[in-house]
């Protein structure tokens, strides 16, 4: 299947993209890598009259450490993010997720703005985002604003951005010390599509007792969504395996797991379960 005619453009700066956003409104659409859009276009599922190139814009790839915390560029790509030193070394979460996205293929061309502006509900970034409680930054033709991963994800394929904006950067915390992390993945076997992928950051103080915790959860729902009542069982209390076993038992409440050929809600809801117990003991293993 081929794609409907369109347009192309490749504006050399973001305020040349935002102005082709506010010429052709609804009849546009934003493209860096493509992996979430070409295929949609490619059976026709939406046909956009005109489609913006943001590989021309400069600024836009790129991993900044800027002390307590690291800012990166939305057209950077998976790929760049799972290879980054900074990452790796101050947030590694987010490069270890990173590196779980699909194949080479995908992590070379696909890009983090891409992938959290499209919001797929099967996506791995949304979850380490939310985890991280990064924020994003919007440019549109009204100025800047900034987008906390709490209020980004709204629905099925859905974000906070406004028509007319470009999600342009991604500052994201780095954790306080003695923090330990995992990334926690069932993966459909063809698309390798989180059926459930589970992002968990936690924080110890004294006498390992959980500090903070912060678990994200993508693949069940129609969006990205904390688990918060997990998060409370464990905050205060010390880290042992059977606090671990007794709070990811609470794992799936608030989910609407969706039925599908994957698999029925109840077996999601079940993967959920396993994947917190198992996202949670690695990240307490991981602290040093």
């Amino acid at each position: 299947m081929y794609p409907a005619p369109f347009e192309y453009h490749a504006p050399s700066s973001l305020d040349d993209a935002i102005a082709l956003l506010s010429t052709y409104g609804e009849d546009a659409k934003l493209i860096a890598g493509g992996h979430s859009l070409l295929p949609l276009m490619k059976l026709r599922f939406t046909q956009p009259a005109h489609l913006i190139d943001l590989r021309m814009v400069p600024g836009l790839a790129d991993i900044r450490d800027v002390g307590s915390s690291v800012v990166i560029g939305a057209r950077t790509t998976h790929a760049m993010l799972e290879a980054s030193s900074v990452l790796q070394r101050k947030i590694p979460l987010l490069a270890q997720t990173a590196g779980c996205i699909g194949d080479p293929l995908v992590r070379n061309a696909g890009t983090i703005g891409g992938s959290l502006a499209h919001a797929d509900p099967g996506a791995d970034l949304p979850a380490a985002i939310l985890a991280l409680e990064a924020e994003m930054t919007a440019v549109g033709p009204r100025g800047s604003r900034k987008i906390s991963a709490h209020d980004f994800f709204v629905g099925m394929l859905t974000t906070a951005l406004d028509a007319g904006e470009v999600l342009s950067e991604i500052r994201v915390p780095v954790p306080p010390a003695r923090s330990g992390s995992a990334y926690e993945k069932f993966a459909h076997p063809a698309s390798r599509y989180a059926l459930v992928g589970v992002a968990a950051l936690v924080t110890l103080g004294s006498g390992d007792v959980i500090q903070q915790v912060r678990i994200g959860i993508t693949g069940v729902g129609a969006r990205a969504t904390r688990a918060a009542t997990v998060e409370q069982e464990l905050t205060g209390k010390r880290a042992d395996e059977a606090l671990i076993r007794d709070a990811a038992s609470h794992a799936a409440e608030g989910l609407e797991p969706r039925g599908d050929l994957q698999g029925s809600p109840e077996y999601k809801a079940h993967l959920v379960r396993v994947s917190v117990r198992k996202a949670l003991t690695r990240a307490l293993d991981s602290v040093v």
